[in-house]
């Protein structure tokens, strides 16, 4: 069992940055892909970006790559998503997943935290 608790979302001006942190509880968390996915008022669902188990490999969606970093501190049970440059469509709130699957598709994820807004103004 993983619960997850996300921080670190907000209101910031284009171009601006926001890190997000997502805290885990339970002893698997070492062994679990940890994922960010963000949801828009209207729209479904987006996979943001996935980091692996203990090799940390990672994967970004196609419209935060290059300006978005995700890292994981397995001694701290802590996924961070860093965002640099944002833009107004990044506006969405913010989830943290765990699974056991390297995916994009939010199936493969069992574990979801509440969510945290972020919010982009122009």
């Amino acid at each position: 069992q993983v619960q997850l608790v996300e921080s670190g979302g907000g209101l910031v001006q284009a171009g601006g940055s926001l890190r997000l942190s997502c805290a885990a509880s339970g002893r698997t968390f070492s062994s679990t892909v940890m994922g960010w996915f963000r949801q828009a008022p209207g729209k479904e669902r987006e996979f943001v970006a996935r980091i692996t188990r203990s090799a940390g490999i990672t994967y970004y969606g196609d419209s935060v790559k290059g300006r978005f970093t995700i890292s994981r501190d397995n001694a701290k049970a802590t996924v961070y998503l860093q965002m640099n440059n944002l833009k107004p469509e990044d506006t969405a709130v913010y989830y943290c997943a765990a699974g056991l699957a390297a995916s994009t598709g939010s199936q493969a994820y069992n574990y979801w935290g509440q969510g945290t807004q972020v919010t982009v103004s122009s």
